[in-house]
């Protein structure tokens, strides 16, 4: 009786599992709940720095769809084979100034330059595209070494603006959707990096050889899902290309 009841449960699929970049966060949870609404088709988020989710697929995470802040890191995975196919660019993301002082921010990344910022928030540009993008602009405006005494690194978006949030620093580098999310839009102000400053930033979304059965099926409906308008809706209210 037990096995008669223990092989149904087999083909049941679980939560979908999506390795989600920090910089999309909040735009990945109202697209999860939109993609719930229309499919019924529950997700489970996780969410870190595009590096640091890139070693854990290699390692084995049982992600099934990855979405993240490059297309470097997608493809490094479907290089090595860990992927259904190659990757597609889903989103172009923004970059900004962020800060709670009442400082002015409208010359950008040259207002950074300011006493008033004695600590400057900016992703590891080793693990997260955003602070790779970050250090670019800097760079072409011939300021990084100006700047750098000041940089304190976050291993993600989400540590960049926790450092901001939390006073350990009076300005953040980050990305447009983190401002635009209606939990933050209200704090502090923030300013449009020059985009002519550094690469665009184009996003890039994987289907992982992790998907499996039920899973797998969902996995490609999602997929599918973030070029639907309902998405591209989403996409645009968050401030992405």
């Amino acid at each position: 009786m037990f096995l008669a009841l223990a092989l149904p449960l087999c083909s049941i699929a679980q939560k979908l599992k999506i390795a989600v970049a920090a910089n999309a966060q909040f735009v990945s949870q109202k697209l999860a709940e939109a993609f719930k609404k229309e499919t019924g088709i529950e997700t489970d988020l996780i969410i870190g720095s595009s590096g640091k989710l890139t070693t854990q697929i290699e390692q084995g995470a049982p992600f099934e769809v990855f979405l993240s802040a490059d297309m470097r890191y997608p493809q490094e995975l479907s290089d090595k084979g860990f992927t259904i196919d190659k990757p597609k660019e889903y989103a172009y993301g923004k970059l900004v100034v962020w800060t709670l002082k009442n400082s002015s921010i409208n010359k950008g990344i040259t207002s950074l330059t300011s006493p008033d910022f004695a600590k400057i928030a900016v992703g590891n540009p080793q693990l997260a595209p955003y602070g790779e993008a970050a250090i670019q602009a800097m760079n072409k405006l011939k300021l990084y070494d100006m700047l750098k005494p000041k940089i304190v690194y976050g291993e993600s978006i989400s540590q960049v603006n926790q450092y901001l949030l939390s006073g350990a620093a009076e300005v953040a580098l980050t990305a447009k959707s983190i401002v635009l999310d209606p939990g933050e839009q209200h704090k502090g102000k923030w300013v449009e990096v020059d985009e002519h400053l550094y690469k665009p930033i184009a996003q890039g979304l994987v289907i992982l050889k992790s998907a499996s059965g039920k899973n797998l099926a969902n996995a490609q409906r999602f997929y599918h899902f973030l070029f639907s308008k309902t998405a591209r809706a989403i996409f645009n209210a968050y401030g992405y290309k």
